[in-house]
């Protein structure tokens, strides 16, 4: 049997260095399940890493994607074979089979549909931990990159937490229907000086993007505010420039390496109801074949679908 994969052997633009390749599959090492994927959606943290913006802790060569649905095709325990999971922290997701282990492999309910389940990772398992460790009831929050899939989470969530009023800086016209349709207040991210104000009246910052904007809005952040970077869409790190401000980072497989497993899997039987009832992009699907056209889906200005590989 043959596995085929999006393997990237250097950093660089993904687009110069994703390669597919076909192997033939390997034996599965017992103790291990062997997961055929069916989903696997495209997000900025499965291409940052391939530029080599987190080369401390991501070393080529790999395979790309962090996430993504698929069913159990090989198993010690036969009991486990044809249950939908989603294979966490293991192999990377954009390949036709992936090992994972038994502890870290996310069951998925019968009523959550297989492109819901795809997505239920890194995103919504990132906006609900971020909220469990900074709650925002009472409070104002500014989201940048505010049409993201993940602040869109953080959005609605924050929202049902009790959050007194949200912010969203957005790059372009064409966002600010979606973002009001959700509760959001639009800051444009070229007009500075609303920036700096909003930022002044912000309890809370969730931070997706880094450079030039994060930099501006710790300037003018309240003292007694809390800053959390868990993003880098501009590929730029930001420039602390007081000592007053300590922002705080957050990284989801960080996260995850130092909490049991037992306690993520309990966080997820509370993610899927939550999921259900939220509002996520529509998806574009592609063959792993068509990952070009994925990542120029991805990339195009305006986007309002998720790309997903279908296998």
């Amino acid at each position: 049997m043959e596995n085929a994969a999006l393997w990237f052997r250097q950093f660089g633009h993904p687009e110069d260095v994703l390669t597919l390749e076909h192997r033939t599959l390997a034996a599965r090492k017992p103790g291990m399940l062997r997961v055929k994927m069916r989903y696997s959606p495209v997000n900025p943290s499965d291409l940052i890493p391939v530029t080599g913006a987190y080369r401390h802790r991501v070393v080529p060569p790999k395979v790309a994607g962090y996430e993504g649905v698929g069913v159990v095709v090989e198993a010690d325990n036969p009991a486990l074979i044809g249950q939908r999971v989603l294979p966490l922290r293991g192999e990377g997701t954009w390949q036709q089979f992936v090992d994972c282990e038994p502890a870290l492999a996310v069951p998925v309910p019968d009523e959550t549909p297989d492109l819901l389940a795809a997505r239920g990772y890194i995103n919504p398992l990132a906006a609900y931990v971020m909220l469990k460790k900074w709650p925002v009831r009472g409070k104002t929050v500014l989201l940048t990159a505010a049409n993201s899939s993940c602040a869109g989470l953080l959005a609605q969530w924050a929202r049902g937490q009790g959050a007194q009023r949200i912010f969203g800086v957005h790059r372009s016209q064409n966002q600010i229907a979606a973002l009001e349709q959700n509760g959001v207040t639009p800051v444009s991210i070229n007009e500075v000086s609303v920036l700096k104000e909003t930022a002044r009246h912000a309890d809370v910052i969730f931070d997706a993007v880094g450079g030039e904007l994060a930099t501006t809005l710790l300037q003018h952040l309240s003292v007694n505010a809390a800053f959390i970077s868990y993003g880098l869409l501009s590929g730029q790190p930001y420039q602390l420039k007081t000592s007053l401000i300590n922002p705080q980072h957050f990284h989801l497989r960080d996260t995850l390496a130092m909490t049991a497993p037992e306690i993520w899997q309990r966080w997820f039987v509370e993610l899927w109801s939550l999921l259900a009832k939220s509002q996520l992009p529509e998806v574009s699907l592609f063959a792993l074949e068509e990952w070009r056209e994925a990542l120029r889906e991805f990339a195009a200005p305006g986007r309002r679908c998720k790309p997903v590989f279908v296998f």
